[in-house]
């Protein structure tokens, strides 16, 4: 039978329909999906052996939640996913501004329509899209703008005293009734509105202007805190931490494959972009990487966090730049080269809180030396570690199996060492800039070596990742300028101590 042709309490009694809570009903529903082996939270990726079990944990013990996370940690999201744990339609009376349920009735609205039309009392069919509420916590936030306040327009166009209770007009929280209520940084919301909640969270009991109302209103809180707001700009008071059942901490992607699925999923390319830009998965792993050196530099605030919408930006940024590059070269299809890294700094600068140290150095140098990292980090795992090669020079001792001429890089640093320089503009068609790369000695068959398979477009790629991997172990000198990236000799570079640009250079070596 369709439901939604019940139009009446009567029809609506003989269905043999029963009133189920909120709470009950997320229940059962998620019992539904773990018995069928059913992904509870699509899309939401890392969380599945953390996160997930305690929501599913919570929800089958009827918590309200609260998740306690950095910023950029799927909080709010999960929340909303939620709503796909209600029934599809539920019944209300008609007209009712709290979604009475017909059979259990607590506004004087729906008990004034049962008593007025009995059976034939109209019912209205709500989909569970409509059963979600969400607040963002400020401090302006009024317990008028949550619970409600007096409507003297209503009560004007009624013709009502102010002792009537219809006069009410009810916040988002009552209206929000036999849904799913979500209040985002809650620490930021005032003590005494907090005050006002624990009532209706323990008691429901609601005081609008003296009104004392006796609102068992039906309602599963979730609400999302970051650390930094629970620490210093505000806190949970303890009455309403005490009301919410279960504490959930969430938490930054632990691995960069869990990273890059999120940024995959994530990220909003068009169809052109998709077709005009291939982006290898080493320049995926390379802006992952930018996250994690983030995470814990010394330079960023870790109590602020650094948000997974960093990576997603950047990749579209990256696949932008590539993609404008090739409008500019005529070229129909392009890929994004480690230079088109360049044009990530805007996403990074604008997601980073920098501690006192950070200012100092600035947000744009700070962004490139995140890079930079994030290049060096990634570098051997493509490439043999330079640093056990500078330590073998050092010491001087080889072991029997290594030689000193086993160093890969050597021709590529010689060709250098003589004095010559690689200059590679920003808007370089892709095939000139192959051909510039071929230049260097000994870069070509240093590539070939490790990835022997890999074609033309490929060994490209990773013959400039060699130059920028290289300079990020200060092997050879790279300084970045408006419209290019400059490589030659590392020595060379130090002993232009009189030039004027030395010291912008010796800082990008740093």
């Amino acid at each position: 039978m369709d439901i939604k042709k019940i139009k009446t309490l009567g029809e609506l009694k003989a269905s043999g329909y029963k009133p189920k809570s909120i709470k009950e009903e997320l229940r059962q529903n998620l019992i539904g999906k773990l018995q069928k082996n059913e992904a509870t939270f699509p899309g939401i990726v890392g969380y599945e052996d953390s996160v997930i079990p305690d929501v599913e944990r919570a929800l089958l013990s009827k918590h309200n939640i609260l998740f306690l996370g950095l910023r950029g940690q799927a909080k709010t999201r999960m929340a909303r996913q939620m709503i796909e744990l209600l029934d599809e339609y539920i019944p209300i009376i008609s007209g009712s501004d709290i979604n009475d349920d017909p059979i259990k009735p607590v506004s004087k609205y729906a008990v004034d329509q049962l008593a007025a039309h009995g059976d034939e009392t109209p019912i209205h069919w709500m989909h569970r899209t409509e059963r979600y509420g969400e607040k963002l916590a400020t401090p302006d936030v009024s317990v008028a703008d949550l619970i409600g306040d007096i409507d003297p327009i209503k009560a004007a166009n009624l013709k009502l005293s102010f002792a009537d209770e219809r006069v009410l007009h009810y916040g988002i929280i009552p209206r929000s009734n036999r849904g799913i209520f979500v209040i985002n940084e809650l620490p930021d919301l005032q003590a005494r509105i907090q005050v006002a909640l624990f009532n209706i969270l323990e008691e429901g009991d609601v005081q609008i202007r003296g009104f004392k109302l006796r609102l068992p209103l039906d309602i599963l809180f979730v609400f999302t805190a970051n650390p930094e707001d629970y620490t210093n700009r505000g806190s949970i008071v303890t009455p309403l931490k005490d009301r919410i059942e279960s504490q959930i901490l969430t938490h930054y992607p632990k691995s960069l494959e869990n990273a890059l699925a999120i940024t995959e999923q994530e990220a909003e390319l068009s169809g052109d972009q998709k077709e005009k830009v291939k982006v290898s998965d080493l320049v995926k792993r390379l802006i992952e990487q930018v996250a994690f050196e983030a995470r814990g530099s010394e330079l960023v605030d870790k109590k602020s966090g650094v948000s997974a919408r960093l990576t997603i930006s950047a990749f579209e940024n990256a696949v932008s730049a590539a993609e404008r590059r090739a409008i500019i070269n005529h070229e129909k299809q392009t890929q994004v080269w480690i230079a088109d890294l360049v044009g990530i700094i805007p996403s990074i600068t604008g997601k980073v809180e920098l501690v006192y140290e950070g200012e100092q150095e600035g947000p744009y140098q700070v962004a490139m030396n995140l890079v930079d990292k994030a290049i060096r980090s990634q570098f051997v795992q493509y490439f043999p570690n330079p640093d056990v090669l500078k330590k073998r020079k050092t010491t001087g001792k080889p072991s029997q199996q290594e030689k000193p001429e086993d160093n890969p890089y050597r021709s590529v640093i010689s060709w250098f060492d003589k004095g010559n320089n690689l200059n590679l503009s920003f808007n370089t068609s892709d095939k000139d800039k192959a051909l510039l790369l071929y230049q260097v000695d000994g870069l070509h068959a240093l590539v070939k070596k490790y990835f022997a398979q890999a074609n033309e477009t490929q060994a490209s790629l990773l013959m400039e990742f060699v130059l920028h991997g290289l300079a990020s172990y200060s092997l050879i000198s790279k300084k970045i300028f408006e419209n290019k990236i400059e490589f030659k000799d590392l020595m060379g570079s130090m002993m232009n101590f009189g030039n004027k640009d030395f010291e912008e250079e010796f800082d990008e070596e740093a």
